[in-house]
């Protein structure tokens, strides 16, 4: 089996999100579709899904997933990591992109938390056995000794 996935349509996808039902949205989408590919190719193809737009409760269980990775590689490493909602809704603002939807979230996740928690781990600030809180002061992430984090509060 082979999947693709392809931005064709997104316009449309937002322009009638709500406003129409699926069929039609689906409808408009296909259309876009048989511009751009040979009927040839089309009918090659065993099906066909239209998405739904994406909206915030989706990119905050699509960047929970995302970060289930990076908590299980820390708990190999014998570390625990906890996000504060600020910083989830943070990166999801940052990883999703109306016409991309949440493809761009791989890399808001990297480049906000992955980054600069290895370059903090990598430098001794945090080791075996510790818990460490992930959070957003005003428009930094930060990360803290969740025991650190508690005798300052």
């Amino acid at each position: 089996m082979i999947i693709m996935t392809s931005n064709l349509g997104s316009q449309q996808i937002q322009e009638l999100a709500g406003k129409d039902s699926y069929d039609a949205m689906k409808a408009a989408v296909m259309a876009v579709v048989a511009q751009h590919f040979r009927p040839e190719f089309i009918n090659r193809i065993d099906e066909t899904v239209v998405f739904r737009p994406l909206d915030q409760a989706h990119i905050r269980l699509i960047t929970d997933i995302q970060l289930e990775g990076l908590r299980q590689r820390l708990r190999e490493r014998e570390m625990d990591v906890r996000f504060s909602d600020a910083l989830l809704d943070r990166v999801g603002e940052a990883g999703f992109d109306v016409v991309y939807g949440a493809r761009p979230l791989r890399r808001a996740i990297q480049q906000m938390i992955e980054n600069p928690l290895a370059h903090d781990i990598l430098s001794g600030k945090f080791k075996p056995g510790d818990a460490i809180l992930a959070d957003l002061v005003g428009n930094e992430v930060t990360f803290t000794s969740v025991a650190e984090h508690a005798s300052v509060a």
